[in-house]
């Protein structure tokens, strides 16, 4: 998948865990894990939003485009 989701990286540059995140952002750690996994098909901007306002952080820093060779 040329989507690349780097939650992980800014998640441990915060020292913050995957389950206080999913708690401030309204959603269960089992969505977040499929997100942070790349198994997501889709996210709502809604979620971004927030996961972007606890962490301080812009979506570019969460998810980046790789082109398959």
């Amino acid at each position: 998948m040329p989507i690349i989701v780097n939650l992980d990286v800014i998640l441990a540059k915060r020292k913050m865990r995957s389950k206080d995140l999913a708690e401030e952002i309204g959603i269960t750690a089992a969505n977040l894990s499929i997100l942070k996994s790349g198994k997501a098909k889709a996210i709502r901007f809604s979620t971004l939003e927030a996961i972007c306002a606890v962490l301080e952080c812009q979506p570019a820093d969460i998810l980046e485009y790789k082109k398959n060779n």
